[in-house]
């Protein structure tokens, strides 16, 4: 004689019903085409997909601070350039160079009397191009004048110095002004980057000297 679920003790029929969703439960849980088994496939999913986009959000703030620093390098590498270009700049600039030269000579008291271009000298990275110059004034005016040079923006060297005294100004080449005790020649050398082209001055030419 079959005995109805409901005759079973109260203590049968909760474990029948525990056992029961033990197994609803399990079935949701892993069988593949549960609805259960899809969320927690895409719940696993969108983890995973959070994590590479958390993870590529991280390389790119990496890439975001270098590139700041990349910019401020860049700044700083602009800056020294244009400084650069100052000291040796990339054309020959021979009329900026003349001004300089006399601009140096009447602050101190010198007098510039000729200038000739020499011939360009190539140098591994950059030109030399130099000038032979004869000038005259007091002793302490041409030291002055050296000096003015030393601290102009553009490098310019200076070298075969060939000076004497000056005992009677009557007997020099040109009339000079008073106090004026030294007389000489010298080479003044300054330098540029930019590769020769046919406007290269011919050595020897005279260039004109601003009065």
């Amino acid at each position: 004689m079959a005995i109805s679920f409901r005759e079973y003790p109260w203590y049968l029929q909760a474990l029948i019903f525990f056992a029961l969703a033990l197994v609803i439960f399990g079935a949701g849980e892993y069988l593949p085409m549960s609805p259960v088994a899809a969320i927690r496939n895409t719940l696993d999913a969108n983890h995973t997909e959070d994590s590479d986009l958390n993870r590529q959000v991280a390389e790119l703030q990496v890439y975001e601070r270098r590139n700041a620093e990349f910019k401020v390098e860049m700044a700083a590498l602009e800056k020294q350039l244009e400084t650069l270009k100052t000291i040796v700049p990339e054309e020959k600039e021979v009329d900026e160079f003349i001004r300089l030269l006399q601009e140096a000579a009447s602050a101190s008291g010198v007098q510039i009397r000729s200038l000739s271009a020499q011939a360009v000298v190539p140098k591994e990275y950059h030109y030399e191009l130099p000038f032979s110059i004869s000038v005259d004034g007091p002793f302490f005016s041409i030291e002055d004048f050296f000096a003015r040079l030393s601290r102009l923006s553009r490098i310019i060297n200076v070298g075969d110095l060939t000076f004497s005294g000056l005992s009677d100004p009557s007997k020099a080449r040109y009339p000079v002004r008073p106090g004026t005790t030294v007389q000489g020649t010298c080479l003044v050398t300054t330098f540029f980057s930019k590769p020769m082209d046919a406007s290269t001055a011919p050595a020897g030419k005279n260039q004109p000297v601003r009065k």
